[in-house]
């Protein structure tokens, strides 16, 4: 199965691309979509659907994974949000993909097991967790990311993760391998 996971933003779009063909965790392609700040909101919305169009063609995902919306302080940012996530759940069900939506709190909890974890602490557990030499940047990334992850171990839970270093067992679920890669885990920062 492939999953394509979105952190939807009107000036910055993260998305990344997941597959569990092998039974292992594989990032197959992530990336920002950069918008410019001077264009109509209307046309970055525009650029976002376009982009993500072509990319859903190139990868074929089967899922999407999306941010459910948040309330902020300012309407018109929450308002702007809600119109990308619209643009970007109406593509995902055009295209025929299945759809889930996660809170914030739930992507971390399933990727971290904390569902108050920093978004470094998401990222670090990104790169763990797909075995990568760095963490992708920026975190709007990691975040999509993230939200493909947790599709994956919502709706499949058979996947295992990546042999932890200088374990010869295969990880069978997200406590195990916590337990056996310690210098994985990423501690949230003290203010």
């Amino acid at each position: 199965m492939i999953v394509l996971g979105i952190d939807p933003g009107s000036l910055s779009t993260g998305y990344g691309v997941v597959s569990t063909d092998d039974g292992r965790y594989r990032l197959l392609e992530c990336g920002v979509l950069r918008l410019n700040p001077g264009k109509s909101h209307p046309a970055r919305i525009g650029e976002i659907f376009e982009a993500l169009d072509c990319l859903i063609s190139r990868v074929q995902p089967g899922r999407l994974s999306i941010e459910t919306a948040f309330v902020g302080r300012n309407v018109q940012s929450a308002l702007k949000l809600g119109q990308v996530r619209g643009a970007v759940i109406a593509l995902g069900v055009h295209r025929g993909l299945m759809l889930h939506e996660y809170a914030p709190r739930e992507v971390k909890l399933a990727v971290t097991g904390r569902g108050g974890a920093s978004k470094e602490q998401v990222a670090g557990m990104v790169t763990a967790m797909l075995g990568l030499g760095s963490v992708p940047k920026p975190l709007d990334v990691t975040d999509a990311i993230a939200l493909a992850l947790c599709d994956m171990l919502r709706n499949e839970g058979n996947v295992s993760l990546p042999k932890a270093k200088g374990s010869s067992r295969r990880g069978n679920g997200w406590a195990e391998f916590v337990k056996a890669s310690p210098d994985l885990v990423v501690e949230p920062l003290k203010h």
